[in-house]
């Protein structure tokens, strides 16, 4: 194998796998990724065996080949070397890398030994905007669990709809919770799909993703890259179009059953409350400052028109803050763990959000001012 490079090139591609590469050297194979040079096409993929990422390499190929480098090292040469690069392989054991006056000689694994990628077996296509399935996940992400015993948790919920004919598309669900929290964020996709399909995507995945999916553009408004999601038995796989890299982002499924999120949203909380987005996160950030650091425990004291936001510790002291509400209605005292809050209202854009309320044990549904397409639940503390 021999080809040249540029740096900028060769240090963005390697970049973008130093999350998956494996660097607990329990296989050594998986600290290492494959490169394969071909006249018409090259690419690396590298894999921790529950996800792989497979992206193209734009590079000037003299001789084809393939070979398995250690990613990590590769990639503190490459951020070091300056010019254009050239790698030439010696065997299927060395590198030679190559950059002006800089002349590096890099032990390597065969190709062979590198995992092979999963096959999907038979699959089902949807298309979404890559900037609304960033959306999507932006705002379900946060309420995932991590490390939890129920291990279906510890994803995002992925429930697709075939298309609907009084709408002409399918619709794409994305939910997250950890037992305390709940997001849900509904957009329309495109999909030939016969039925419906839930399937459970791992944080970490769903995480990773991220680093190739474009932000909504402003307004939201203008037309974005699409990206194709292949649904398999045990797998999913991110097709990104050229504006995000031309990636291929392939991840093993969660196996079980998800809760039933749609009997967990509130139906008939009667009490509404208004309030604005950032004051009120800047409240909660004050005066949880006073709460006990692992409970973050504020409590919401709630009359005609205003809120009363107070948190204690007997070692610290205590805070205490009003804010101006939009509420009729009963008086009302809840308690919650201040960063969940603070964790669905930076997830929202509108202005000013909507906590629905039923009583001080009751799950609170907390919404977007004008948009029911995205919504929050929240369990209250006891106080």
């Amino acid at each position: 194998m021999k080809l040249n490079v540029s740096r900028d090139e060769m240090q963005e591609r390697l970049s973008n796998i130093q999350n998956i590469v494996e660097k607990r050297n329990s296989m050594p194979i998986l600290s290492h990724f494959l490169l394969e040079a071909g006249e018409k096409d090259s690419y690396i993929v590298a894999t921790d065996i529950e996800t792989a990422l497979k992206e193209p390499l734009n590079a000037k190929v003299e001789e084809e080949g393939k070979l398995c480098i250690p990613a990590r090292k590769l990639f503190e040469i490459v951020r070091e070397m300056e010019g254009d690069l050239s790698f030439e392989t010696v065997d299927e054991q060395w590198l030679r890398v190559r950059a002006g006056m800089s002349d590096f000689r890099l032990a390597c694994l065969p190709p062979s030994e590198f995992p092979a990628w999963p096959v999907l077996g038979d699959v089902e296509d949807i298309t979404i905007d890559a900037s609304i399935l960033m959306e999507m996940i932006e705002k379900t992400i946060y309420s995932a669990g991590e490390s939890d015993t129920r291990y279906t948790l510890n994803g995002l919920l992925f429930h697709a709809k075939p298309q609907d004919p009084s709408t002409g598309s399918g619709t794409l669900s994305i939910v997250g919770t950890d037992g305390h929290r709940l997001a849900l964020i509904i957009r329309q996709m495109d999909s030939n799909m016969k039925g419906e399909k839930k399937i459970i995507v791992p944080r970490k995945a769903v995480s990773e993703l991220r680093r190739f999916l474009p932000a909504r553009p402003a307004g939201g408004d203008r037309e974005t890259e699409k990206i194709n999601i292949s649904i398999g038995e045990k797998h999913l796989l991110f097709n990104a179009g050229p504006d995000s890299g031309g990636v291929q982002f392939l991840t093993r499924l969660i196996e079980g059953t998800y809760p039933n999120y749609e009997n967990v949203i509130p139906q008939a909380n009667e009490k509404k409350m208004l309030v604005g987005k950032d004051i009120f996160a800047r409240v909660l950030r004050r005066v949880s400052v006073m709460s006990k650091e692992r409970a973050s425990a504020v409590r919401f004291d709630i009359g005609e028109d205003k809120l009363v936001v107070s948190s204690s510790s007997p070692d610290l002291g205590e805070a205490m803050e009003e804010v101006p509400i939009e509420y009729k209605g009963d008086k009302l005292s809840l308690g919650f763990n201040a960063r969940y809050v603070i964790d669905v209202f930076g997830a929202m854009r509108s202005e000013r959000v909507i906590l629905e309320l039923q009583d001080p044990l009751s799950p609170v549904l907390v919404k977007e001012e004008g948009d029911e397409t995205y919504r929050c639940v929240l369990m209250p503390m006891r106080i």
